[in-house]
């Protein structure tokens, strides 16, 4: 490469600063886990800084392991605790999961502050955290900051923090969880991917005419003192799947 001129394309000198007390460390519950049979239930975190005219700003994201779809994010010109709550509280508010939710982050102060590991008590979810010094406990969410970097900002000097956020909200919504497609999700994009899971669910209902019925296959699950009446809904309606699925339940 030398010999003909050419450079490895490499990131911007990332910007340091001092290593805060660890206030609360917990285990590394994930321990590499990076494949989970559905979604939500395991979600990775952690902060990049994207350089600009007026400053660094600094990018905190969410990503579901199941899709590798970015569920939360938030960007501050500070790196704070607030930016990773902000991140999280938006992956809470989308997803509102129905189970607990374990959440890898590396040992940064803003993830073992006493307000981090309060919020995830607070949401019903459960922290893991990876070893010090060992990125690749981590390395989902470290895969998605290297295709921003390489995909849309390309070493990129933005004029404003303004412009920026604009740019990375354009990949994250309008490409990467959309479009883009992933070796792990069988070539689909995230969004792609978790449609097709929501597909494979919704088998329990078989067509008869222009209407859905609950598959006979779950009627032993019901308790012999109920009685149910499905709600039936035309093959095109809109509803998303709990709605499709939900039926009122009573005792005699």
């Amino acid at each position: 490469m030398r010999g003909e001129g050419l450079r490895a394309q490499v990131g911007y000198r990332k910007p340091r600063h001092r290593s805060g007390e660890s206030h609360i460390v917990v285990p590394n519950r994930l321990n590499r886990e990076f494949n989970p049979a559905e979604p939500d239930e395991a979600w990775v975190t952690d902060i990049t800084h994207i350089r600009t005219h007026e400053g660094w700003l600094y990018l905190a994201v969410v990503v579901d392991l199941f899709s590798r779809k970015v569920v939360g994010w938030s960007m501050h010109q500070r790196i704070t605790k607030d930016i990773v709550l902000n991140a999280s509280l938006m992956a809470v508010w989308r997803r509102n999961p129905k189970q607990q939710v374990t959440v890898q982050s590396d040992q940064g102060s803003q993830y073992t502050s006493h307000d981090w590991q309060a919020f995830l008590k607070a949401n019903g979810l459960e922290g893991s955290m990876s070893r010090r010094g060992n990125c690749h406990d981590n390395a989902i969410v470290e895969s998605f900051f290297q295709l921003l970097k390489r995909e849309r900002i390309k070493k990129k000097i933005y004029s404003t923090r303004e412009d920026a956020r604009s740019d990375i909200f354009d990949y994250i919504e309008m490409f990467y969880n959309s479009k883009r497609k992933h070796g792990s999700n069988n070539l689909l994009s995230p969004v792609e991917y978790e449609n097709r899971y929501e597909e494979r669910l919704g088998s329990v209902w078989v067509s008869s005419g222009d209407s859905f019925f609950l598959s006979a296959l779950i009627y032993p699950i019901i308790p012999a003192n109920t009685h149910f009446v499905p709600q039936l809904y035309r093959q095109d309606d809109p509803f998303e799947l709990e709605h499709q699925t939900s039926f009122f339940l009573g005792s005699f």
